[in-house]
């Protein structure tokens, strides 16, 4: 069921206070798609690019998500030429600590002096003085989990971090890396096809940590013609896509879907999802199909 239609439909989404004291849209955009194959090189389009970026800022989008690796540097550059000086209630979270010898390659590295110099970088690229969320984008196994910790923690005493988070991680990982430090989100793989982190969301949800689920619309075989999600498409007038996110801001209060699109229709589409409200019945029956 769809609720009336608004110029800034993010809004309904309703507000996560990031760390308690940072609020934002429940309902962000995920900018790794601006980018070339991938994830790799300038974007095919850089002009939609930053339409894009652009009207995710007036449809309500309060959270954009990106990372140092996302081109590498290139989705920052893009953020920055898109929407600076930002406007006052848009938070840019961005992440290090993963190299990128080349497309489809990802690689960690959590050593301290590495997070440092890209934590310095991001903050050109970006244009601000401070991040307000930065995300350790793996952790590191071959160094250890204090030492990659200690240097943001030590990047945050110096004013040059406002919040830290973690992604793809474990319960486990979690709980220890909160021994070292503040950790207020943690972002991890889910949807309604794959709740492999429920345990993970489960805790956030405890601990009052922002869960930022990446690839939030993977709804694969339950959106084929004639499948659970096309049947229920239909009889509630939204997109598989669009029931796939507000299943997901239904799941949990601490829930901060990002889907991410390099076309400004597909993203119109994407923040209708704010707009759709599942009853109990419509709700525990997508939880069931996934």
């Amino acid at each position: 069921m769809r609720t009336q239609s608004t110029t800034r439909p993010a809004d309904a989404s309703g507000v996560l206070a990031l760390g308690g004291d940072l609020p934002v849209n429940r309902l962000g955009y995920g900018a790794m798609q601006l980018t070339g194959p991938g994830v790799w090189g300038e974007p095919r389009d850089p002009d939609e690019a930053v339409r894009v970026l652009r009207r995710a800022v007036e449809l309500g989008v309060t959270f954009i998500d990106t990372a140092d690796a996302y081109g590498p540097f290139v989705n920052e550059r893009l953020i920055r030429r898109a929407l600076h000086p930002y406007p006052a209630d848009l938070v840019i979270a961005t992440k290090g600590g993963a190299e990128r010898p080349g497309p489809d390659d990802w690689r960690s590295n959590g050593r301290p002096e590495f997070l440092r110099e890209r934590l310095e970088l991001s903050l050109r690229r970006l244009g601000v003085d401070r991040i307000d969320l930065y995300q350790l984008h793996r952790i590191d196994p071959a160094v250890p989990l204090a030492e990659q910790l200690g240097a943001l923690a030590e990047l945050r005493q110096e004013g040059k971090i406002r919040h830290l988070g973690l992604s793809e991680v474990t319960v486990e990982q979690l709980k220890e890396a909160r021994t070292h430090v503040d950790i207020v989100s943690v972002q991890n793989l889910f949807n309604l096809a794959n709740r492999s982190a429920e345990d993970v969301l489960d805790y956030a949800e405890s601990e009052n940590i922002a869960f930022i689920p990446w690839f939030p619309m993977a709804t694969g075989e339950l959106a084929r013609p004639g499948g659970p999600l096309d049947a229920a498409s239909r009889s509630h007038g939204a997109s598989p896509a669009q029931l796939a996110l507000a299943w997901l801001l239904r799941r949990s209060p601490v829930m901060l879907p990002i889907p991410g699109t390099s076309r400004t229709a597909h993203l119109e589409e994407n923040v209708d999802a704010a707009l759709v409200r599942l009853d109990d019945e419509a709700y525990a029956s997508l939880t069931a199909v996934g």
